[in-house]
């Protein structure tokens, strides 16, 4: 795993993407106008969901089926995980060996570039605007529900001695309770609620009761739902490389632990800057002027579990690109400054204004 850099975590109950924070940098004569940024190397993100179940059986789940004509019933307490969507992001982390400098010509009209907190390039001469970071789900943070809730508990059913008894009780209990409930919905019960809040809340309660003896045949079943991220930073294609292991009874685990079945990742170039020697990259670099940015390669990305295909997708990767340099002759004009915005995340020219 030489040419791969793995960053892995858990993030619970945090959004798919965060928002970038960007940082405005006024080229004045303090800083003798210029504004020093680095330009980004790829970092892919892989961004798996997991869902954690916990299933609770309840006490009388054996006489479901004949009391209650249900067959999907939980019959033992287990904990178990799944693997759900699986997604390819591209972060960017600054490259340490490529900063550099935009230099603007002194008097020119109040010059100006927008970078990240890490000193990435954003836009130069016009604002830029961050995406919107996406929400989280709501969904995901259901509370857990409980299998025995005391409140439903009659006397009758507490007075009963056996097991077979009691699911007995219980199940005739649900069915007065959807007597009830049916009888005030047809307005045939004898005390009908007073307004229509009334017969809501009393509809409700009747359904909670309902719900709660329902679970002592069928039991619970809760899911919480997070996300856990694996980072790398590739400088070579890869084959079959483990990004990290799965299990359904111990969800996500270390790429080198052999309780989970592993989950590859393969990466393949589709378009790559030829590899120049030495001499030719350090020459190339020397002639990069003005503003430098990327141009980046792209390759295949693909994940696997058992045969399986989680993610396919192509991806920018800059360590597979080359650099070029805008020519400093575009900023120079002092009424009318050229426009520039740039992916910060892979350092390409993303629109120029002139």
């Amino acid at each position: 795993m030489k040419n791969l850099i793995l960053i892995a975590g858990l993030l619970i109950g945090m959004p798919l993407l965060a928002q970038t924070k960007v940082i405005k940098k006024n080229a004045v004569k303090a800083n003798d106008f210029g504004v020093t940024y680095s330009l980004p190397k790829t970092s892919l993100v892989v961004d798996v969901e997991v869902t954690k179940v916990t299933c609770e059986a309840g006490p009388y789940y054996p006489y479901a089926e004949k009391y209650l004509g249900i067959k999907d019933v939980v019959t033992e307490d287990k904990v178990y995980y799944t693997l759900g969507k699986v997604n390819l992001i591209n972060r960017g982390v600054p490259d340490p060996d490529h900063t550099y400098i935009i230099e603007f010509k002194q008097g020119t009209v109040a010059p100006y570039a927008y970078l990240t907190e890490d000193g990435l390039l954003c836009s130069i001469n016009t604002e830029y605007v961050p995406a919107e970071a996406e929400p989280e789900n709501a969904e995901d943070k259901a509370s857990p529900a409980n299998v025995l809730d005391a409140s439903v508990l009659s006397e009758e059913l507490l007075m009963a001695g056996s097991t077979a008894r009691q699911a007995e009780v219980a199940a005739k209990q649900i069915y007065r309770i959807r007597d009830s409930r049916l009888n005030i919905l047809t307005g045939e019960a004898d005390n009908l609620p007073p307004d229509g809040d009334a017969m809501k809340l009393v509809i409700q309660q009747l359904e909670e009761q309902e719900r709660a003896l329902t679970n002592l045949f069928t039991g619970v079943r809760t899911q919480e739902t997070d996300h856990y991220e694996v980072s790398l930073i590739p400088n070579e294609d890869l084959e079959n490389e483990v990004l990290f292991r799965f299990s359904e009874r111990l969800g996500i685990v270390d790429a080198d632990d052999l309780g989970g079945a592993p989950v590859y990742i393969n990466l393949t170039a589709t378009e790559k800057a030829p590899v120049l020697d030495p001499k030719e990259a350090e020459k190339k670099e020397k002639s990069l002027k003005g503003v430098v940015y990327n141009v980046p390669g792209k390759a295949l990305v693909e994940i696997r579990m058992n045969h399986k295909t989680l993610y396919k997708g192509e991806a920018q990767i800059t360590q597979y690109g080359t650099r070029e340099g805008l020519a400093p002759v575009m900023f120079e004009d002092k009424k009318a400054p050229v426009k520039v915005t740039f992916y910060p995340e892979t350092g390409a020219i993303k629109q120029i204004i002139q």
